[in-house]
């Protein structure tokens, strides 16, 4: 496997994004397959491995630390703060990033990815009712404990990414970023090479849209968060068509998949872009490691531009695109 560097973390060109093994896309899967599944990912040069104290709650993080404890260093793993959740570790309404909060989670976070320091920390959310230089502060100090190693923020607007990196340097930002979603592009990419973060995009596949596995017919199971996106209703999935259409040109030009296709476009865009794509079966891990050996070139790329400007629907309900710092 490729290696890139985020911030100064190196890790393999291609993260497992690991939520959807137990949340937010339908019925949690199998315990026992879904360990198997993330240490076959290790076998095939993964590092990056990706959760949150939130998936569950709390059950992912503790299926990526049971399926990672073995080979534990061999691997960095990433998980995050920043909801509210009470004193017994019942989830509340809203967000949550006060330093008590942040020490306590965290030490939680510890416990159930049975690490002694975590790799890669990051906020979840940026939480308007506390100062980033408060939170920022507190992760340094639990980086001077050693419970962990480097600083990361999630779908944080351009000025509190400036803002905590001054007072404790950021490794990585983590936002949504694909062929269909390019905002950042706009303000947060120019940002985060100017200050050194590396980026990691999540949903790279467009939340398997991208794929061309999905088109306007396609039913999700009720606890699927995708009914409530607006991208995702019918009529837009099939104004969006378009764009998956000419992936799936290009994937036959090159004898790859769509979602190899859509993988290489983001390893394209950047030398410190790290997507970490999600999945729960082995085959699709491994089309998705595949991507890495597919080259874009300067056509494909200005096609895929001209397609993806097209691009309708919001990408978060009304709810939960007012936890999105911009």
């Amino acid at each position: 496997m490729q290696k890139r560097t985020l911030g100064s973390l190196e890790v393999s060109a291609l993260g497992l994004g690991c939520m959807g093994m137990s949340f937010g896309l339908g019925p949690a899967a199998d315990e026992g397959e879904m360990i198997a599944l993330i240490r076959a990912a290790v076998d095939r040069g993964v590092t990056l491995f990706d959760t949150a104290q939130v998936y569950g709650p709390y059950t992912n993080e503790s299926l990526v630390g049971k399926a990672l404890e073995p080979v534990r260093d061999r691997v960095v793993i990433a998980t995050k703060f920043g909801f509210n959740f009470d004193e017994h570790g019942k989830q509340l309404p809203g967000l949550n990033s006060r330093p008590d909060s942040i020490r306590r989670t965290v030490d939680g976070s510890l416990q159930r990815l049975r690490v002694e320091t975590i790799d890669l920390l990051y906020q979840h959310r940026v939480d308007p009712d506390v100062p980033i230089e408060d939170v920022a502060g507190t992760v340094k100090e639990l980086i001077d404990a050693g419970k962990v190693k480097h600083f990361g923020l999630s779908e944080a607007g351009v000025k509190n990414i400036r803002r905590a990196h001054a007072v404790q340097p950021v490794t990585a930002l983590q936002s949504e970023y694909s062929i269909w979603w390019r905002e950042p592009e706009e303000e947060i990419l120019p940002v985060v090479e100017e200050l050194g973060i590396g980026f990691v995009p999540f949903s790279p596949l467009g939340r398997g849209f991208l794929t061309g596995k999905i088109d306007e017919t396609t039913t999700f199971d009720p606890s699927d968060f995708r009914n409530s996106v607006p991208r995702f209703t019918p009529e837009n999935r099939k104004a969006n068509q378009a764009i998956v259409d000419l992936v799936k040109r290009i994937a036959a030009e090159k004898n790859a998949t769509p979602a190899q296709i859509a993988l290489a476009w983001s390893l394209a865009q950047k030398p410190w872009i790290v997507p970490i794509p999600g999945t729960t079966k082995l085959h699709r891990l491994e089309e998705n490691l595949g991507a890495v050996n597919v080259a874009l070139t300067e056509d494909d790329l200005r096609r895929i531009d001209a397609a993806s400007s097209l691009a309708q629907g919001a990408r978060y309900s009304e709810g939960s695109q007012k936890m999105i710092d911009r």
